[in-house]
C-alpha cells in the first residue's frame, strides 16, 4: 500500500470533488498548511506560468506529502522527459501536461510519467511518497505506476476539443483538465466563459470523459459560482483548480485597502 494517498484518485472514486490550491508564487512550504488548513485536498504547484524552480517545487511537494495534501506538478509545454522525471523524483504524486492537442500527445505524456513496461520513465531507488526508504524495486513500480504518477492533461485548444474523445481513450491518463481562460483565448472568445460555445465545449469534454471512464477537472473559473455549479454538480466534475496564490494575495491586498480607505477620514475633500 502506498504511504502516502492520491486524493484525487480517492475522492474521484467516491464520486467528491477534489479541490486544488495553486501555487506559483510564494516558495516557502508553509504555504501547503495554509491550504490544508482552509481545506484545499491537493496542491497545483505551476511551473509552466512561474519562476519556481524544482528544488522549489520539491520541498512544496514534500510539505504536502508530509501534510496530507496531495502534490501535482504542471509542467512547462514541451519541457522534455528529463524534466518530468526530476518532478515525479522529487515528490510530486502526478504531473499536468498543458496544450495536449491529439491522442499522440497523450500517450507520449503517460510514456514519460509511468515505468516499464507500461512507460520510459527512469528508475530511481528512493522516492519521497515512499518516505525514500529502500524498497524493491518491484514495489516502486506498483506504487508509483497505480498511485503517485496520475497524468492530467489539459484541453485548452479547439483543436483538442475535437480530438477530446480520442484523447480520453488512451490508456493510462488520469484527468481531462479544461484550461478555462486558455480555451476560451484560443476560440476567439477569452474570458467569455457565459458563452454557448465555450459551454457546449465543456459538456463534449463531460461526455467524452464519462464514455472512458476518466475524471473531468476544471482550472480558471475563478470565482464564478454559477459556472463552478454547473461543471460539478451537471457536468461532474471532480477536479478543480480553486485558485491561485498571486490571485488571492492580490484579491485580499486589494480588499484590505479598501477597507481601510472606507473608513479613512483623513483624506481632503477635492
Amino acid at each position: 500500500m502506498p504511504l502516502h494517498d492520491n486524493t484525487l484518485v480517492t475522492k474521484a472514486s467516491a464520486g467528491r470533488l477534489c479541490k486544488a490550491f495553486g501555487v506559483r508564487f510564494v516558495t516557502n512550504p508553509l504555504v501547503v498548511q495554509i491550504a490544508r488548513n482552509a481545506g484545499f485536498d491537493a496542491l497545483f504547484i505551476d511551473l509552466e506560468h512561474s519562476t519556481l524552480s524544482i528544488a522549489d517545487a520539491s520541498a512544496i511537494a514534500c510539505a504536502g506529502l508530509l501534510s496530507g495534501v496531495t502534490p501535482f506538478a504542471r509542467v512547462p509545454y514541451q519541457c522534455g522527459m528529463g524534466f518530468v522525471q526530476q518532478l515525479l523524483d522529487a515528490g510530486a504524486m502526478g504531473i499536468i501536461f498543458p496544450h495536449i492537442h491529439t491522442a499522440a500527445d497523450a500517450r507520449a505524456a503517460v510514456n514519460i510519467c509511468k515505468f516499464p513496461p507500461t512507460g520510459k520513465r527512469s528508475m530511481w531507488g528512493q522516492q519521497p511518497v515512499l518516505d525514500m526508504r529502500v524498497t524493491p524495486l518491484y514495489k516502486i513500480v506498483e506504487v508509483c505506476d497505480t498511485s503517485a504518477s496520475s497524468v492530467v492533461v489539459m484541453i485548452e485548444a479547439e483543436d483538442s476539443i475535437k480530438n477530446v474523445d480520442s484523447i480520453a481513450a488512451v490508456e493510462g491518463v488520469d484527468v481531462l483538465l479544461v484550461g478555462c481562460i486558455d480555451l476560451t483565448t484560443d476560440m476567439g472568445i477569452p474570458g467569455k466563459f457565459e458563452s454557448d460555445r465555450f459551454c457546449a465545449a465543456l459538456k463534449a469534454v463531460s461526455n467524452a470523459c464519462r464514455r472512458h471512464g476518466k475524471i473531468m477537472g476544471i482550472a480558471g473559473l475563478y470565482n464564478n459560482k454559477r459556472l463552478q455549479d454547473w461543471v460539478i454538480n451537471t457536468l461532474q466534475v471532480r477536479f478543480i483548480l480553486c485558485q491561485q496564490d498571486s490571485n488571492v494575495l492580490a484579491l485580499g491586498a486589494i480588499e484590505c485597502a479598501a477597507g481601510i480607505t472606507a473608513v479613512d477620514k483623513t483624506v481632503l475633500p477635492n
